[in-house]
């Protein structure tokens, strides 16, 4: 795998939800009930 790797454990250490800053752009980064990721604009 080419790039770098983050484990989502420490993404998610103390929030349930991150924002992510692309550009202009803000995206959001939720850790469901379900353990999935939902990434919205």
């Amino acid at each position: 795998m080419r790039g770098s790797r983050i484990d989502s454990r420490e993404l998610f250490a103390h929030e349930r939800e991150i924002i992510i800053a692309h550009g202009e752009d803000s995206y959001r980064l939720r850790l469901t009930s379900q353990n999935k990721l939902i990434l919205t604009k």
